[in-house]
Formats: C-alpha cells, structure tokens, sequence
C-alpha cells in the first residue's frame, strides 16, 4: 500500500510534536540502554559487520551501544527529524559513524537486500490497518538479505491500549502470526517489562522473524 502524502505529512506531523513537546528522556518508550534489544541483536547478527537498520530508533540509545559494541554499519530511520537530530547532536562526533534515514518506513526508498538485521521498538505497533502491516512486512522483506532477521518488539496483549496519543496494536505470537505473512518464520518469543520513566510498567514482546530465504528474492 503507497503512503499518500497526507499520511506522510500527518505521520510526521505527530511525531514531530511528541519530540518538541517534552524531553525524550521523560518520553514513555525512553529507557538508558535497550538491554533487551542489544542482546537479542549481539546474539542473532552474524558478525560485528552486520549491516543493522533500526526502524523507528531517531532518539533511541541504542544507536549509542551498537558502535560503541563494534558494529559498524549501523544506519537509524525515522521520520521525524528533530528525533534524528536528537541523537546526533547526542553521539556528537561518532554520529559520524551512522548512517540516518529521515523516512516513513513504509515509504522509504531503500536498497534491495542490504541488510542482515532490522530492529523495530517503535513502529510496527502503531499500524492499526491490514494494508498498513502487509507493506510494512513487504517492506522488511525486500530489504533484507536472504535469511536476514528482524528483531521485533511490539506491546503484548497486557500492554497499553494507546502510547503517544495513538492507539497501538497489541500482540502475542499468535496474533503476530496472523498478520506477518508467508515471509517470515517465527523463530523465537519472549515477554519483557519496560519500566518507563514516569514509573509505570508496560508489558512488551520480542519476536525474531528470520526472513524465509527463497521470499521476495
């Protein structure tokens, strides 16, 4: 499904706001190091030389433990800006060493099998229509390499029915399955509790979804 330019311009829009609006370490996702993330992804990629696309990470810190961990082909996409300029004014001169993306992800124009790994804490929740999350697998699909990982984490079905001012989709590993495709397999689930910096808990899941080699080849 093609994103209209009206959704594109109310998707940023919204999220351009939410940066401006309050600090990004009062913001409810914010955590110090995404502990959970980093090690699923230094257990999944193949090497220090994974190339490693994190989907929706503009003001995460993950981008901060990634280099500093040896991976050195880190690239970061968001569509808001400020939350991409956030992060690089943070890493001060080692955002040298990232490669940033300003794009709505479903939109983006990226290059064909060029990853080993995609992350996504931040997007894949907040599509909320069946067009939206088939292009968005499409998406992660064509992108990466054969056999290549996406490390997902989405709200489990504990989790809160709205974050950020928008509804999100909750999931366990049967409803994920519902939606996902053929391009995917399910290799592994976990739950996780985000204690987020007003000091309550959101429950989130973990997928790892190994791209089905002969897909979208």
């Amino acid at each position: 499904m093609a994103v209209t330019k009206r959704m594109l311009m109310d998707r940023r829009a919204h999220w351009e706001n939410v940066y401006r609006g309050r600090a990004v370490t009062a913001l409810s996702w914010y955590r110090p190091h995404l502990e959970v993330s980093f090690e699923v992804i230094e257990r999944v990629a193949r090497s220090k030389r994974a190339a490693i696309l994190d989907i929706g990470g503009g003001a995460s810190t993950l981008v901060d433990d990634l280099p500093a961990a040896g991976f050195d082909e880190v690239s970061v996409l968001d569509i808001a800006g400020d939350a991409l300029e956030a992060s690089r004014l943070r890493l001060g001169d080692a955002a040298k060493r990232v490669k940033w993306i300003a794009a709505d992800f479903l939109d983006a124009e990226l290059e064909l099998q060029s990853y080993d790994l995609c992350h996504d804490r931040a997007v894949f929740h907040f599509l909320s229509s069946a067009e939206e999350k088939a292009a968005y697998f499409a998406q992660v699909a064509c992108i990466l390499k054969p056999h290549g990982a996406l490390i997902l984490a989405t709200f489990a079905l504990e989790g809160p029915e709205r974050c950020s001012g928008l509804e999100v989709s909750r999931y366990d590993e049967a409803a994920l399955r519902k939606v996902m495709g053929g391009c995917f397999e399910v290799m592994e689930s976990r739950r996780d509790s985000h204690r987020t910096p007003a000091g309550s808990v959101q429950e989130m899941m973990y997928f790892v979804l190994r791209r089905n080699a002969s897909s979208s080849d």
